[in-house]
Parts: C-alpha cells; sequence; structure tokens
C-alpha cells in the first residue's frame, strides 16, 4: 500500500475535524436559554448570572470565544462537566472504551450473522432458503433499534432470565456476557444491512468469467468461494461495513441508554437533558473523531482488497 495513500486520506480528516468544531460551537450557541442560567439554576440571581457569564467568556463576541474554544481544544482541554463538576476529558476516558467495545462487539456479531447467511442465500438463490433468510434479515430492516432493543431485553432479559437487564461487569468474560444483548441489538440490525449487500455481490461474481476458469482447473468449491468470491464480493461489503461501523456508534446512544450502559452513549443523553454544554461539545467532537478514523480504516481495508482505489 502506497504511504502517499495513506497520508492524503489522513490529511483529509482535518478538514472534517475543523467542521465539526465550528458546527459544535454554533450549533451549542444557539441553543434556547443561556449557558450560564442552565449551569446556577433558576435560583440564582441576576448579579451572580452574569459574573458566571464573565468567567465563562459569554459575554466576550463570538470569535473570541471560538478563539478560546479552539485554543483549549488543542491543549486537550475540553472544559469542566457543569453538573458532575469533574474534567469532561476524564468523563470521556472513563465511558468510551465501554462504547467502543459494545460497538466492536455489535459489528462482530454482525458480520458472523451476515457473511455465512449471505453465501448461503447466494448459493441457495431463488430457494425457500433464501427466501427464509431475507425474510427474517427484512424484519431487522423494518424494525427501529430500540424495539429490538425492548423486546430482546423483555423476553431474553426479564422474563427468561438467560442475560442481565443492564450493566457492564469487571472482567472480560462479563463484559461479553453483559452487553450480549446490546451488541445483539446493534449487530442484527447491521447484519440485515450487510447481508443484503453480501448476497448480491457473491451473486454477481459467480457468474464472472474468472470464476467458471477456476471450476475449470479443477479447484475444490471452498477454495473458489474463499479466494476468488468472497475476495471480491467484499470489497463493496467493506465500505458498507464502515459506513455503518459509524451510525453504529450514533446507535449506542439509544442502545446504552435502554441497558443502562455506562458508556459514551448514555453520558450523552444525560448531558442533553442537564443541558451539560462542555460534555455535548466534548462528545460531538470524540463522535465525529472515532467516525473519521473509522472511515479511514475503511479506506484503507478497501485498497488492500482493491488496490485500484489507491489510485482513484
Amino acid at each position: 500500500m502506497r504511504w502517499t495513500y495513506v497520508l492524503t486520506r489522513l490529511l483529509q480528516i482535518i478538514p472534517t475535524l475543523i467542521l465539526a468544531a465550528v458546527l459544535v460551537f454554533t450549533l451549542v450557541r444557539l441553543l434556547p436559554g443561556d449557558p450560564a442560567s442552565a449551569i446556577l439554576g433558576d435560583r440564582a440571581t441576576p448579579e451572580i448570572v452574569e459574573r458566571t457569564r464573565r468567567e465563562l467568556g459569554l459575554d466576550q463576541p463570538l470569535p473570541v470565544q471560538f478563539a478560546r474554544f479552539v485554543g483549549r481544544l488543542l491543549q486537550g482541554d475540553f472544559g469542566i462537566s457543569t453538573s458532575l463538576k469533574v474534567p469532561v476529558l476524564r468523563l470521556i476516558a472513563e465511558r468510551l472504551p465501554v462504547t467502543l467495545f459494545l460497538t466492536l462487539y455489535a459489528a462482530v456479531l454482525g458480520a458472523l450473522l451476515a457473511v455465512p447467511l449471505a453465501v448461503l442465500a447466494a448459493v441457495r438463490r431463488n430457494t425457500w432458503v433464501d427466501g427464509v433468510i431475507r425474510a427474517v434479515f427484512q424484519v431487522g430492516l423494518s424494525l427501529p433499534v430500540f424495539y429490538i432493543a425492548l423486546q430482546l431485553l423483555t423476553l431474553l432479559g426479564a422474563r427468561l432470565g438467560w442475560f442481565p437487564i443492564g450493566g457492564y461487569g469487571d472482567t472480560f468474560g462479563e463484559h461479553l456476557y453483559a452487553l450480549f444483548l446490546p451488541a445483539l441489538t446493534l449487530g442484527f440490525n447491521l447484519a440485515a444491512v450487510l447481508m443484503r449487500t453480501l448476497r448480491a455481490s457473491v451473486i454477481e461474481v459467480l457468474t464472472a468469467e474468472y470464476v467458471d476458469f477456476a471450476r475449470a482447473k479443477g479447484l475444490r468449491s471452498r477454495v473458489i468461494m474463499t479466494r476468488h468470491v468472497l475476495r471480491n464480493a467484499m470489497i463493496s461489503t467493506v465500505t458498507l461495513l464502515g459506513l455503518n461501523i459509524g451510525a453504529l456508534i450514533g446507535g449506542a446512544v439509544i442502545t446504552e441508554t435502554v441497558f443502562a450502559i455506562p458508556g459514551v452513549g448514555r453520558l450523552m443523553v444525560d448531558a442533553i437533558f442537564g443541558r451539560d454544554y462542555p460534555v455535548i461539545q466534548g462528545l460531538t467532537l470524540t463522535f465525529a473523531v472515532l467516525v473519521s478514523l473509522v472511515f479511514l480504516l475503511t479506506d484503507l481495508v478497501h485498497a488492500r482488497l482493491d488496490p485500484r482505489a489507491q489510485h482513484a
């Protein structure tokens, strides 16, 4: 892989992060209400509110406020949480590993569900097997994430008691056990998207001339499927997987709230209801960085599978 391609993709992230910083700063300032009043509460006197505005720099022009905002970001200072009274960076560092673990867990479950079933549906296309697989995953596309989460929580957690209805655990094994239902919720929705795309790609590749040539050479079906069919069919699926992992990070906001998981998604919901502006800004920028890195990794894997992408 050419290093110039990697460097180019890294440089392309910078404008995205700059735009994200501008949008975060602007949108928070456009929210109704006064941040100082939200911090101090309804019982604060006008004098205390005005003093707090001066301390936070809210009485300065917007360009000055933005310059101070960017300066603190470059120093790794996301501010202090107005509700929890701790540095925002510390909160993110404590909660982010939980969300990353959940996202990776969901992506693995989604791939384990989608890949073998997509290949089976493609090989048995237009049969009852293909119809059943497509119908089941159609449910995953039709139902919203929070509804699937509530149904799994009610059936497998509350009624049958097979899995916990909340929490994160302390050890790696406990993490896998506690996060299985939320990861399955996100993974099933992801698998529904991946399965349809991968099935169509496998069917298209199976009719290619080089696959017929491989059969004529006498190669075994397993070798043809793994070395020739899946490698080429996965190119578009990998791109789609990267796009949807970004969506998984956003979907964690809902899932972590439903399952009471102490991740950054739940922290974001609490910050929004508490009007904790520094936390909202810090988390939004964190999501932007994570999604940008996921897209970068997706492009690198795509270039590895299809070297022509490096010259596009």
